[in-house]
């Protein structure tokens, strides 16, 4: 018997096996390119999702089955020289003749050694493909038309430097695990063209807050009042500007000084606040119940609460403990209203104010039914092309960069809030902070002044409950010198 028996018993069972042979030119091609693209990835840190998903995604369960086939095909070969690696039989023939063992050293060493170098490998494209299915470019990019208006809405977010599983995963191996299910029902929809359209807001599947937003924010140690100034637009010549100021009453949740007050108050521990909702949003709550320091519960329910709760379905009631996502529903996914959008641009300096009637211009533009964003990119220049060209020649033949950029500013405003191929139009996510006057219902859901006690205490919709009306679209508000010292 030659001196690497076993090994040629190996590499005879891989020739004659067409499985494993099959495998073997699998891992030959395929491990220099794998463990090539991760160092390249690893040194250089390549933000191309799609670089990401053809290596973990393809080339690594390429090179894992390669592997599994080699061995699988090996193990079961049966021909005209019967291989009986990994048996009794076979090795007690190496442990028993003294001629045998020293070789069967240098055999287990070339084994161990080939091994070592598949688990290397195997190990290092493991923790390369875990980061990159936690990275926020996997999240928002891989499925670039499903997840494109979130991944936008997001990159304009307050919380753009904060990655996606910092809040939808966190820590813990049981969000981990439902995520990754989620996940992987989410791709079925994506490849079966299932999914919904818009995505619908995951008021349901995400982590309680107080695991994911307090670990940055503490509601216990805000303290007083926010000082709020907005600038606001108006649709005349001059797009002249008027301001809202309002003095918002953060509060407290409790602190070291005083007991909780203001917004916060709703979430301080002493005001354990819960509430029965009859639809999925949430947007229909006809019961609250507050329970106080003492223990005391009082109800607060609405004249329709019998009827909405009597109506809904069984289990289709929620009862809910407040907590931040009630009010701060969309914190990281935020799609402006189309004036508070346009207003923003007009403040960046995106779109000139020194064009005359812009504001009002941009406001038809961008409210118009579009069928694609393409469409709507073209359509928007179009409209404010024609409209200038026949009211304000002139001034666009003498300052022609004065239309493009507004044209370029005004499409942004819309390609960042508005995308048709998901269905989703102006005010189609509602957002809970405030209130608005067409969609955003918020606070309203409660505070309507319609939610009663049976001691005939209402839940109050007066304006200064949380805030301070200091002035409202004024064009030089009094105060607002007052701030500015002049």
């Amino acid at each position: 018997m030659g001196q690497f028996d076993m090994v040629k018993d190996f590499f005879l069972g891989m020739s004659r096996s067409r499985v494993s042979l099959l495998g073997a030119m699998l891992v030959t091609v395929v491990t220099p390119l794998l463990v090539g693209y991760m160092l390249v990835d690893t040194i250089w840190h390549v933000k191309n999702p799609y670089f990401g998903a053809a290596v973990y995604l393809l080339l690594g369960p390429v090179f894992l089955g390669g592997l599994a086939m080699i061995f699988v095909g090996a193990f079961f070969f049966r021909g005209e020289r019967d291989v009986h690696l990994f048996t009794l039989e076979y090795l007690r023939k190496y442990f028993t003749e003294p001629q045998l063992f020293g070789r069967l050293r240098r055999n287990v060493f070339l084994i161990v050694l080939l091994t070592s170098i598949n688990f290397t490998v195997f190990s290092l494209f493991l923790y390369r493909a875990y980061h990159y299915m936690e990275s926020t470019g996997f999240c928002g990019q891989f499925c670039h038309t499903v997840m494109n208006p979130e991944f936008t809405a997001y990159q304009n977010g307050p919380h753009s430097r904060v990655t996606c599983v910092e809040c939808h995963i966190g820590a813990g191996a049981d969000w981990f695990v439902k995520s990754k299910i989620s996940g992987a029902r989410q791709l079925l929809a994506v490849v079966a063209d299932t999914y919904p359209r818009p995505i619908a807001t995951p008021v349901h599947g995400l982590r309680p807050a107080r695991d994911t937003c307090e670990k940055c924010h503490r509601p216990e140690l805000f303290h007083g009042d926010k000082l709020v100034v907005n600038n606001r637009f108006l649709d005349d010549e001059s797009n002249s500007v008027a301001h809202d100021i309002l003095l918002m009453k953060i509060g407290s949740a409790g602190d070291r000084a005083q007991s909780s007050h203001g917004i916060h108050w709703h979430i301080a521990p002493e005001n354990r606040i819960t509430y029965r909702a009859t639809d999925h949003s949430r947007m229909v709550i006809p019961e609250i119940r507050l329970t106080g320091k003492d223990g005391k519960e009082v109800v607060f329910r609405t004249a329709d609460a019998e009827q909405l709760l009597g109506g809904a379905a069984a289990g289709k009631t929620e009862d809910r403990e407040m907590d931040c996502i009630d009010c701060h529903n969309r914190p990281s996914h935020v799609y402006l209203p189309v004036e508070d959008a346009l207003d923003l641009k007009l403040l960046e300096g995106e779109i000139p104010r020194e064009l005359p009637f812009i504001r009002r211009q941009a406001l038809a533009a961008v409210t118009a039914k579009y069928p694609s964003s393409a469409a709507a990119k073209a359509g928007i220049a179009e409209t404010l092309t024609a409209w200038y060209q026949a009211n304000r020649a002139e001034l666009v033949k003498s300052k022609p960069e004065l239309l493009a950029k507004a044209i370029a500013g005004t499409q942004a405003a819309y390609a960042q809030n508005v995308f048709p191929e998901m269905n989703i139009g102006w005010g189609t996510y509602v957002n809970h902070v405030g209130h608005g006057p067409d969609f955003d219902i918020g606070c309203f859901r409660c505070h309507d002044d319609r939610h009663k006690s049976a001691d005939g205490k209402t839940i109050s919709a007066d304006c200064n409950t949380c805030h301070t009306l200091l002035a409202m679209e004024e064009a030089n508000p009094a105060i607002l010198k007052t701030l500015r010292g002049e």
